[in-house]
Order: structure tokens, then C-alpha cells, then sequence
């Protein structure tokens, strides 16, 4: 199902759109953002030499500080009489950041996240079993009035309480869960140790984000449960979820590209990239109000594609972002992301998809440790020799891989802390 004819235009027809709303947008944030206003006065760019899209690269970037800066409002570009709504970062690395959203705003979003549902075959008899967080994390919020606008029924039972969650599954008819990708896993799990095929449960699909995650997990989830998992990608300073999905091909992600238009940026030079090309992921806001920001700097990798889609639709495809520059650890010398960890663990098939790294510094020199849970039912007792040839087979295809060398250190199942939410990956002993 197409869910709005914009998801349908030609090239030519969405460049002229794109370029109509980029023109508004740039002289709405000159005349009430004087961040934007000082910057451009700067560069010496005046809303008249912004012609059409192509001229995007003429303006500012934004980064995440440029929000902390200007915390909470300073990048509104609309008083707060308009201002619906605010959500906010949880701020653990820094001051948060804070977005908000117009009456507009908020139908744009649910718009966004219909056609996701759409994308992914849904349809108005499912039953939405949403475990996302509701409160300041936009993840909830976002894809409960998505599936609403839609024409779905919500069950807003938000995190928590994994026991719970069961007994709703079980009662309430859900089709479709909503919820990040290591708690797909997680609540599986729990459901197969109460003696209960999560197959039988009747979910046919499930729209996962959050927090990164590989293909290689993706399958261990379809696998456990029976049903398809579908990738989706956003950022509260964006909108929230609903900036790209993807469709029941899964094959790359859909940009709501009339709404956000995507560039990929070296990340040395800062030059846009080519569709293929490797590099960071920037997005301009083109319809906002509350809070359309200029070619912001999201830290994602990633690579775009204009090449047909065999759902029909002709939106600009994001591929799934390889890491982020400040996830990224570089271990002597070797830039290496969770995912690529990841993806090496599940493609051996000898652990669970539970895993943690240690970076600490041993003598001025970076060290890299990975434990990993053995499998369910496994235990390592008696199994010394068994244990160690896993270990040794893990740490081999690690160094073939990246070309580092690491420690890993097998742990037996349920070891390794579980989250309701974002899963933690990285424990990072460097400054203590």
C-alpha cells in the first residue's frame, strides 16, 4: 500500500518540490532564528541566493551542540504560543536537547509514521503492541499517533515489565510489536523459558529502532518469532521516528524526502558525497515549523540510492547506517564499530546475540575485550576445552575481519545485563 502519492513522484517532480520548500524554509529561519541569521550573515548568504535544492550546499551545518547551546528554545523559529509540544534528549552525555513541534508539526510526523505501517503491509484490523517509552523519548509517541493516523488499534503499553508484556501478547490479539531490536530478543526469549513458542503469539511484523542493529541480528529475530522484521531510522532533532523505513522488500531504507532532504558528507572534507558513496548522513528540514534545522549533522554512516524499488515508491533509499562517528572506537589505530562486532558473532552461530565491549587502556595502549554469552542450555561446567575453541574461533575471525586483536571472554547465558530499552554495548574504562 502507498500511503500518499508524494512517496510516488518522479525525480524531476520531487526536485521541484523539494526546491519550493527549501526556498520557504531558508527564509523563514533567516527572519526568526538569529542563530541561522548570524551564520549566513557570516558566510555572506542572503534567503535570495538559495534558488532550488541544489543550492543546499551553500548553508550552514548544525550539530547537536549547536542545540545545547541554544537550550531549550533558542532555535525555535515560531513563538511558543505554536509550540504543542517539547521532548528532549536524556542529556547523559551532555546538556539535552530539546525539540519541539506546531500543530502541523505533530500531522506531519503521524503522516510519516503511517506510511511506514503502510510500507510494511499493515493493515486497520492489527493490533499495535507498542513497548516503546512514552515521555521525552520521541520513540512511543511517534509510532503510537503514526498507527493511529494510519487506522491501526494501539496498545500503549510503553517499557517495562517484561511479564506483563507477555500476558498482553497473549490476550490482546497484538500483530504488530513495536519496540528496539535487542528487546525483540529479549522478550522472545523470556517467552521461549516460559515453555511458549513465540510463533504461536500471531506476530506477522514488527517496525524495530532505537539503537543500531545488523542484519545478522534481524535474522535471529524473524527466526525467533516467526515473522519480518522491518528497520526504521530517525532522531528526535529530525522529527522522531518516521525520517526513512523500510518496506516489505527490505532492501534499504525509504527517506521521507519531501519532508527531509538527505545528503552524505565526507567526513574530513565535509564535501557531499555521490549516491553510493560511504559517509556521513545530513539532513535539512524542508516542511518544520517549530524547529526546521539546516543541514544537520546526524554522525550516522551511511550511503543513498535513487535505484527503483520494487514496492513502487521512488523516495531516495538510505542504506542501514554502518555506525556513528561518535560510537566509533579506534582501537590502535583501527576504526571499528559495535555493528561490525555484531555481525561477526551472529554470522559464526556458535553464542547468543548478547554481547558487550570493554575498551580500557593497558600501558598507554588501547585494549578491546569482547564477552559474549554461550548459547542457551549451554553450560561450561565441563566444557572447558569446548569453551576456549569457541573463544579462539571468535577472536581469529574478529582479526581476520577488522584486523585487530581482541580478548574475548565467553560467559554463560543471561550473564550479560539486560535492557528494556536501549541495549548498553560499550563499557568504556579509558577515563576512570
Amino acid at each position: 500500500m502507498i500511503w500518499q502519492e508524494e512517496e510516488c513522484l518522479s525525480r524531476d517532480e520531487m526536485h521541484a518540490l523539494q526546491s519550493k520548500r527549501l526556498i520557504d524554509t531558508v527564509s523563514r529561519v533567516y527572519d526568526n532564528v538569529s542563530f541561522y541569521k548570524n551564520k549566513m550573515d557570516e558566510m555572506g548568504i542572503l534567503p535570495g541566493d538559495i534558488k532550488g535544492i541544489d543550492d543546499v550546499s551553500k548553508l550552514p551545518f548544525t550539530t547537536k551542540q549547536d542545540l545545547r547551546d541554544h537550550y531549550p528554545y533558542k532555535l525555535f523559529a515560531v513563538p511558543m504560543k505554536k509550540v504543542k509540544r517539547v521532548h528532549a534528549s536524556s542529556g547523559t552525555t551532555g546538556q539535552p536537547t530539546v525539540v519541539g513541534y506546531t500543530q502541523n508539526d505533530l500531522d506531519l510526523w503521524a503522516d510519516c509514521m503511517a506510511r511506514f505501517y503502510a510500507a510494511m503491509g499493515a493493515a486497520e484490523e492489527d493490533v499495535v503492541h507498542n513497548a516503546l517509552g512514552y515521555g521525552f523519548f520521541t520513540g512511543g509517541l511517534g509510532f503510537h499517533y503514526g498507527a493511529e493516523r494510519f487506522g491501526a488499534t494501539v496498545v500503549p503499553i510503553s517499557t517495562g515489565n517484561t511479564k506483563k508484556q507477555i500476558q498482553v501478547l497473549q490476550e490482546f490479539g497484538s500483530t504488530i510489536l513495536v519496540c528496539t531490536p535487542s528487546y525483540a530478543i529479549y522478550l522472545g526469549e523470556s517467552i521461549k523459558a516460559m515453555g511458549i513458542d513465540p510463533r504461536s503469539l500471531g506476530i506477522k511484523a514488527a517496525p524495530l529502532g532505537g539503537e543500531p542493529w545488523t542484519y545478522e541480528m534481524r535474522a535471529e529475530i524473524e527466526e525467533l518469532w516467526g515473522m519480518k522484521a522491518h528497520d526504521s531510522y530517525g532522531l528526535s532533532e529530525i522529527i522522531g521516528p518516521g525520517v526513512s523505513f523500510e518496506c516489505q522488500m527490505q532492501n534499504h531504507l525509504h527517506i521521507n524526502e519531501d519532508h527531509f532532504y538527505p545528503e552524505i558528507i565526507d567526513t574530513e572534507t565535509l564535501r557531499p558525497l555521490s549516491y553510493g558513496e560511504s559517509g556521513e548522513l545530513v539532513f535539512t528540514c524542508i516542511t518544520k515549523e517549530a524547529l526546521p534545522l539546516l543541514r544537520y549533522r546526524t554522525r550516522d554512516i551511511s550511503s543513498l540510492t535513487d535505484e527503483p524499488c520494487g514496492c513502487g515508491r521512488t523516495t531516495v533509499r538510505m542504506t542501514k547506517c554502518a555506525g556513528r562517528t561518535d560510537d566509533m572506537l579506534i582501537i590502535r589505530g583501527v576504526n571499528v564499530f559495535p555493528s561490525q562486532i555484531e555481525s561477526v558473532l551472529l554470522n559464526l552461530g556458535e553464542t547468543a546475540p548478547h554481547y558487550v565491549l570493554i575498551v580500557d587502556r593497558v600501558n598507554n595502549l588501547d585494549t578491546l575485550e569482547v564477552w559474549v554469552e554461550g548459547k542457551e542450555g549451554v553450560t561450561f561446567v565441563d566444557g572447558m576445552r569446548h569453551m576456549k575453541e569457541i573463544e579462539k574461533k571468535i577472536t581469529d575471525e574478529i582479526r581476520s575481519v577488522l584486523g585487530i586483536q581482541v580478548k574475548v571472554k565467553l560467559v554463560e547465558h543471561k550473564t550479560i545485563e539486560r535492557s528494556e530499552g536501549k541495549a548498553k554495548r560499550i563499557i568504556d574504562r579509558r577515563n576512570k
